[in-house]
This record gives structure tokens, C-alpha cells and sequence, in this order.
């Protein structure tokens, strides 16, 4: 019998958060579910999850905080619950290190369907082929571009020699881009290949991983084309 996959879900609401660990329980789902912030960084630290699902607004350490709280420990995948499409805590839990999120009130199909894709992803499946491919024979799989070296092999970055450390979603978001170096890829291309969406998503998901991502590999390496989207300079 396969293992199941524990989700770890912190949401204050008491029906939202019984309904939906019944609901991913139905699905298969193996479901820590917490009231607040600080449980849920407890109880993150003891159970290691595969994937934590978090309300933005939780008492005690609200979602935004232990999302923070819990990359800096682990680059297990975090999906923020926002009750509204427009709020900026939507761009905050992005930039602290989720990524993706869900609008509530979420169906719950939406949601297993979402959960999914993350940990599809998170095995680096066909971002990770295509870099693999365009490095063939060159240089044991390592890119390089400048000072910015991808080994594709070994799933690791460095930069004027040193480690980048990556989550796994920008290492994909960084094998798409360095599969087709000078190559303009849209954002919704990037929706369809780094998160795996069949269907229209938010744009500003792409728009603040690049925006982490140049951070950490240089604010020059990834240029804007305004209108069309994003290109990794060759």
C-alpha cells in the first residue's frame, strides 16, 4: 500500500477546518489540522509533512510569519488560504516563501487538484528534462551562464562559485528559463509548465518567483519584456 501523503493544515475557522481535513481525508490524504500559528509550527517540527496548507489569518503567529518560519527549516511546499483574490497578504505569503495560494471559499475538489499539482512539481518533472536535454554532453550537465552555474545533474546552483539555495519551485521556475536561454517565455507558459495549471492562473505567482529568483541569482540575470513576459539572458 503506498504511503500517504501528510498534510499539515492550520486554519482557525473550526467548520472550515474540519470539513476540509474530512474532505483530504477522503481523497487520501493523511491531515494534521491546527487551530493557530504557533501549534502549527509545533506541530510542523514534529510530524515533517509533505506539503502545509495555511490560513493568512491565524492567531497567534499569523499564516504569513510561520510560512517564513517554516522556509527557513525546510523547502517542504506551502500553500497559503486567503479570503480574498486582491489582498496584498496574498503577495506577502508569496514573498515569504509559499508557492502558491487558494482563494477562499475554495471548492474542494480545486483545492486536492491544486495540493497535487505542488507535489507533482516538487519531483521536477519536465522542467528538469528539458534543462537535461539542452546540457546534454555539455559539461556534465552543468549550464553556465556568466557567473551563474546550473548543474542539472545534481540539482544545484552556484553563483561566482558559491551555493544558491533554491526552493524547489524556483529551481524549476530556473530550469524552464535555462532550457531556452534568449528565449521569451510568457507567463502563462510558465503557469502551464512550472505550476502545472490546465487552467488560467494568477500571474502575480509568476511575477513574485521571478522576482525571488533574481534576488538570489542576480537582478540582471532574468530580463523583463514588457508585455510578453520573462527571458534568461544567454
Amino acid at each position: 500500500m503506498a504511503e500517504q501523503t501528510h498534510v499539515l493544515f492550520v486554519e482557525d475557522d473550526d467548520v472550515i477546518r474540519e470539513a476540509t481535513q474530512l474532505a483530504l481525508e477522503r481523497d487520501g490524504f493523511a491531515v494534521t489540522a491546527m487551530p493557530d500559528g504557533l501549534s502549527g509550527l509545533e506541530a510542523f517540527r514534529a510530524d515533517r509533512p509533505d506539503i502545509a496548507l495555511l490560513d493568512v489569518m491565524v492567531p497567534g503567529l499569523d499564516g504569513v510569519s510561520l510560512c517564513r518560519r517554516i522556509r527557513d527549516e525546510s523547502t517542504v511546499p506551502v500553500i497559503m488560504l486567503s479570503a480574498r483574490a486582491d489582498s496584498i497578504d496574498v503577495v506577502l505569503g508569496l514573498e515569504a516563501g509559499a508557492d502558491d495560494y487558494v482563494t477562499k471559499p475554495f471548492d474542494g475538489a480545486v483545492l486536492v487538484a491544486r495540493i497535487r499539482a505542488v507535489l507533482r512539481r516538487f519531483g521536477h518533472a519536465g522542467g528538469r528534462a528539458q534543462a537535461e536535454a539542452a546540457a546534454d554532453a555539455v559539461n556534465d550537465g552543468v549550464l553556465t551562464f556568466g557567473d551563474l552555474e546550473i548543474d542539472t545533474e545534481g540539482m544545484e546552483v552556484r553563483r561566482s562559485g558559491q551555493p544558491v539555495a533554491l526552493t524547489p519551485t524556483e529551481m524549476r521556475l530556473l530550469l524552464e528559463f535555462s532550457s531556452a536561454p534568449g528565449t521569451v517565455l510568457s507567463r502563462d507558459k510558465l503557469l502551464e509548465r512550472v505550476w502545472d495549471y490546465g487552467w488560467g492562473g494568477d500571474t502575480r505567482v509568476v511575477d513574485v518567483h521571478v522576482q525571488r529568483l533574481r534576488q538570489k541569482i542576480g537582478p540582471d540575470r532574468i530580463e523583463t519584456v514588457r508585455g510578453f513576459g520573462y527571458k534568461l539572458k544567454a
